[in-house]
């Protein structure tokens, strides 16, 4: 894994990783925010029981310490394949259901949000395109980083000129799961047994984020890189729903990550 740097631009933490220093990006965390209580930090997700007016607050700081004056993009994710590329900005209340954002328009900010899927942000610098995915288990298996490259290809890029950084998501040492799970992966291709370390009896443990990595690689993308950060594990850092439902909380938090195009 390779590890990015860490900015602070008014109390907001964000990630960032040279493979995508030609583009704005950032994967954020929890810090910075003006959310208050159980959901205390960057709060982005509306879905949350949290204040209307901190959550848009928290997007807007977000969206400014990546790009200032950016107009931010998101889906409504739903755990699926589907990319839609973006034209323009459309209003909060009339997001398509998907769970990945194609563009090549300067100023618009592809937005992610997750609380243990992985977040993928992707550029071609030579072509002008970015991407950005939200691969949750379901969707990863489901092809939504094969999809994205698809879709940036048709408007101009090239795998191999391509760059993918795997943001903050659940690590291996904190995802168990069950036989089931494991078999559906097995039964696809044999060879994923290697992204399971076994566990107690009729479970594993699963590394998402090596999975979705490999399936870049495997796609041809030209460079792969992976921040090794753990959302579980990491309580004051990120928002993390297993670990919110580990603890018996009524609620949880989404963290962002972010990429545009200057």
């Amino acid at each position: 894994a390779e590890v990015g740097e860490v900015a602070d631009i008014s109390g907001v933490d964000v990630l960032t990783h040279p493979a995508l220093g030609g583009a704005a990006h950032g994967f954020l965390g929890r810090r910075g925010g003006v959310s208050e209580g159980l959901l205390a930090g960057l709060n982005v997700g509306w879905s949350s029981e949290d204040d209307p007016a901190a959550t848009a607050e928290n997007r807007r700081r977000a969206t400014d310490a990546v790009l200032p004056g950016g107009r931010l993009v998101c889906a409504y994710q739903i755990h699926s394949p589907d990319v839609v590329t973006v034209t323009e900005p459309w209003p909060e209340s009339d997001r398509p259901k998907a769970d990945a954002l194609v563009t090549r328009q300067p100023g618009v900010v592809l937005g992610i949000l997750t609380a243990d899927c992985a977040p993928v942000l992707l550029h071609d610098a030579k072509a002008g395109v970015i991407g950005a995915a939200h691969a949750g288990w379901k969707g990863a298996f489901g092809g939504v980083t094969d999809n994205t490259i698809a879709a940036m290809e048709a408007l101009g890029a090239r795998r191999a000129d391509i760059a993918a950084v795997v943001g903050p998501c659940i690590a291996q040492k904190s995802y168990e799961v069950d036989a089931a799970f494991e078999d559906r992966f097995l039964a696809a291709d044999p060879a994923n047994a290697r992204f399971f370390r076994a566990g107690k009896a009729g479970h594993a443990w699963f590394d998402l984020e090596g999975y979705v990595a490999a399936r870049l690689h495997a796609a041809g993308v030209g460079t792969v890189a992976m921040l090794g950060e753990d959302t579980y594990s990491q309580p004051d850092r990120f928002y993390s729903f297993r670990r919110a439902t580990h603890r018996g909380e009524p609620d949880y938090g989404r963290e962002i990550s972010l990429i545009a195009l200057r």
